[in-house]
């Protein structure tokens, strides 16, 4: 038998502020039309004043216990994937860890920007897999509202806020691509990359910041480097997109999506795509786009799922799962 980090449950939250495109037209030289053209984004959610990331990870998190019909003590780690932590430190997974009331086990921040999420669930089957631990939450939560420059029409109109969660735990399988659980993982970064996507202000220059991207060269980057790793983490399982039943990528822009599954000859009907009504909500969007697609009765058990992401660093991944 082969030891698998298998899916036990999922869940997400998302503030109650709707923004619409069409709230952008009263500040910036833009509008609806151009908005949706560009990205396929419709309406973004964002946090309420004083609502921070892990209160949005914390109540992702309890819906993902309920949803696996688990209690916190049965848990034993926790992973929070955020670029947006309430503070420098401590962690905003201790403050998640406390909210819960879970007192035993650990839990830590991992900062890959919008590539958060997969490389907090690669740490989480590693985990697994190693047997540090039996059930680890993975969280994925931003408050990229909050480092938006909102004269920047580039920039502003494209993120949104929100939280999802997914459990991982210890199973059984074959050692086979027909196993339940994570089946592969791929991790890539490449630091020259740094200036195309970035924020300008940070801790040891003593800056708040805000977010800059040159969204041209992020697009050329993101559909080669997700289409080659989501292929690379197939090849390592001897699979290839044929027996892809669902793409959940991160949900940054419609155009990068479709040109992905494209270079993957997949159509987008096996494409789980919630980017018209989040936005790009960084290291959330992965975890927020699995629970909305269980909900929406698209993925089902068994069904093997190929998630992928890019973000500043550059930092990029992909990882294979049968549900």
């Amino acid at each position: 038998m082969t030891k698998r980090a298998v899916v036990a449950g999922v869940g997400h939250y998302l503030p109650d502020r709707i923004m619409k495109n069409s709230e952008f037209e009263a500040s910036l030289d833009t509008s609806d039309e151009w908005i949706r053209s560009r990205s396929g984004i419709e309406r973004r959610h964002l946090a309420a004043p004083g609502q921070t990331t892990s209160d949005m990870a914390t109540r992702a998190a309890r819906a993902a216990l309920a949803d696996a019909g688990l209690a916190v003590d049965d848990l034993d780690a926790i992973i929070l994937a955020t670029s947006t932590a309430d503070f420098i430190f401590p962690s905003a997974a201790t403050m998640v860890q406390a909210e819960l009331g879970m007192t035993k086990g650990f839990a830590f921040d991992v900062q890959a920007v919008c590539a958060g999420f997969i490389y907090a669930l690669a740490n989480a089957n590693a985990l697994i897999l190693s047997g540090q631990a039996g059930r680890v939450m993975i969280i994925g939560a931003e408050t990229f509202s909050r480092i938006m420059d909102w004269t920047d029409r580039s920039t502003c109109v494209l993120f949104g806020d929100g939280a999802g969660a997914l459990i991982l735990e210890a199973g059984e399988g074959d050692g086979t691509p027909a196993d339940r659980g994570v089946l592969s993982t791929d991790l890539n970064s490449d630091g020259r990359f740094r200036d195309i996507l970035y924020v300008d202000g940070g801790v040891s220059t003593q800056t708040t910041g805000y977010l800059r991207m040159e969204g041209k060269e992020v697009f050329r980057h993101a559909v080669e480097k997700l289409a080659a790793t989501a292929t690379t983490a197939l090849e390592k399982v001897g699979l290839t997109g044929a027996d892809v039943d669902w793409v959940v990528p991160h949900q940054a822009n419609i155009r990068i999506i479709q040109g992905t599954a494209k270079k993957l000859g997949l159509s987008m009907d096996r494409v789980v795509v919630t980017v018209q009504d989040h936005g790009n909500t960084s290291a959330a969007s992965i975890p927020l786009a699995l629970s909305v697609g269980k909900e929406r009765g698209q993925i089902k058990r068994g069904d093997l799922v190929v998630t992928e992401a890019i973000g500043g660093g550059l930092a990029w991944g992909a990882v294979v799962l049968r549900w």
